[in-house]
């Protein structure tokens, strides 16, 4: 196994790159990004009115967090794999489950409000946090070995 992993140096540092990429990202989230759901969810928001925000700039900050991570996580698959079909379905979910998502966002907001604050919570951490390369890359090993 050492032996591998030392044939594979570059691969190896470039997938700690990538996560240490998204450990910098998460670090630097209050300046990167629009988002006033921020402190919002790291207060005891049960007690508390949803927070004003700005639905266009909203909508662009988190397209913009989930294409940073989006690119991270199809840079990390490739690291890993090296399959180019794979980047292609991935990239096909990611697009597909950002709609998703965010449709079910702006749809809790505006028909539920503060009335399903732990729904909205946790929607709005599929969007912003790079979730699904944690489920994609079991999936797609178990898929390879499979094949």
């Amino acid at each position: 196994m050492l032996k591998t992993l030392l044939s594979n140096k570059l691969r190896v540092f470039l997938g700690l790159v990538l996560v240490v990429l998204f450990a910098t990202i998460r670090a630097y989230e209050d300046q990167l990004f629009y988002d006033p759901f921020l402190n919002y969810f790291k207060s005891d928001f049960n007690a508390l009115p949803l927070p004003s925000y700005n639905p266009f700039h909203l909508l662009m900050g988190l397209l913009f967090r989930y294409g940073l991570n989006t690119i991270l996580s199809l840079g990390l698959i490739y690291v890993l794999f090296r399959d180019s079909t794979m980047i292609k379905f991935a990239s096909f979910l990611y697009a597909f489950f950002f709609v998703f998502f965010v449709s079910l966002f702006y749809t809790i907001i505006y028909f539920y409000g503060a009335n399903n604050d732990m729904v909205l919570f946790y929607v709005r951490r599929f969007l912003i946090q790079p979730i699904f390369v944690i489920l994609f890359i079991p999936a797609f090993y178990y898929q390879k070995l499979n094949n």
